[in-house]
């Protein structure tokens, strides 16, 4: 029986595989209907159309919206900006720059701001220090997309 751990993991990895086909659908979507925002907003819209039953199958109880607002920190909103942002870059951005390139890219811009903010523990998460092994890390990720950058050029070129 595989750990916790692993099972997380295999979650997180089958969640990150379904980014690529995101991109490249919405794309598509946007090249369809005209307009990239357009796109942005059928995808959200479809997001929300697929949450709802679920919800309701799983008897999730309506929240203290005014409550939330109210008590929580101003940065509790941005998640829904920041899908705006990624999902809208993600449809102009991934056909220009290929698949592999704008995922290498989007990887390395996560891995920046996340050890940022596990290092001062911002958002309610654990302060955890941006050490030598995970700085190298974030290295690592930044050599993958010169090299795929450079391999995409190459290519083209």
């Amino acid at each position: 029986m595989p750990n916790l751990g692993s099972s997380l993991l295999a979650a997180a990895l089958v969640a990150g595989a379904a980014i690529p086909f995101q991109a490249g659908a919405n794309a598509m979507l946007g090249r369809l209907l005209g307009h990239p925002l357009w796109a942005t907003m059928v995808s959200l819209a479809v997001s929300v159309a697929l949450a709802v039953p679920v919800m309701l199958a799983f008897k999730v109880p309506v929240p203290a919206f005014a409550t939330a607002a109210a008590s929580g920190p101003w940065w509790i909103w941005i998640g829904g900006a920041a899908g705006v942002v990624y999902v809208t870059a993600a449809l102009l951005l991934a056909p220009k720059m290929g698949a592999a390139s704008f995922i290498v890219a989007v990887i390395g811009g996560q891995m920046m701001a996340s050890l940022v903010i596990d290092h001062f523990g911002l958002m309610g998460f654990v302060q955890r220090p941006a050490g030598l092994a995970r700085v190298a890390g974030l290295v690592l990720i930044a050599v993958g997309l010169v090299v795929t950058q450079w391999a995409s050029a190459a290519e083209a070129g």
